[in-house]
């Protein structure tokens, strides 16, 4: 049987051309089995609580974890530049900012780690996860699937790269924030 996203497409394709999809939708959609839903997604590794003591910008944090302040940066993605000295923000950067305040300024995060602690300038590196309720909420797959990252990876860190290449490809399909229209800056 073809998969609810296949049975899309091929809707979506009837639709733009003109014809009528031959293929039947089955009763229940099938899930993508690459992405599990956000309902299921939880964290894989060990967890240390923080507090967000500042958004930087869409990839990077300041927190303390009790030992005083460090600077973040987040594992698998990279955001549009919005603080880079003399150098203009990029397109989407103080969307990708804002959102990733949105997600996470002065709230608690639980901080999960990969293979390497720090990048080559000193920042932690780390998946941030916030809670909704009873449901975990991983902040860089977030970013991703809104469209205010991209995915870059860098082994050994790559626990979670599957999921955010899914969310980036559904971002780029539905044209969200780097993937939409770029507006004429004034």
């Amino acid at each position: 049987m073809p998969s609810a996203r296949l049975l899309f497409r091929l809707l979506v394709v009837g639709i733009v051309v003109g014809c009528a999809p031959t293929v039947a939708a089955p009763p229940d959609p099938v899930p993508d089995a690459s992405l599990p839903p956000v309902a299921e997604l939880a964290p894989q590794g060990t967890l240390e609580e923080a507090a967000v003591v500042r958004v930087v910008d869409g990839d990077t944090l300041i927190v303390d974890r009790g030992r005083g302040r460090e600077r973040l940066r987040y594992i698998g993605i990279d955001a549009p530049e919005s603080v880079t000295p003399n150098s203009p923000v990029e397109f989407m950067g103080r969307e990708a900012s804002a959102a990733n305040e949105a997600l996470v300024a002065g709230g608690t995060v639980w901080l999960e780690a990969d293979i390497s602690d720090r990048d080559r300038f000193d920042r932690l590196l780390r998946y941030v996860w916030t809670r909704d309720g009873d449901r975990w909420v991983l902040v860089n797959l977030e970013l991703v699937r809104e469209g205010y990252a991209q995915v870059s990876t860098f082994p050994p860190d790559v626990r979670w790269r599957d999921a955010f290449r899914d969310a980036q490809r559904d971002a780029r399909e539905l044209g969200a924030g780097l993937w939409g229209p770029a507006t004429p800056v004034p």
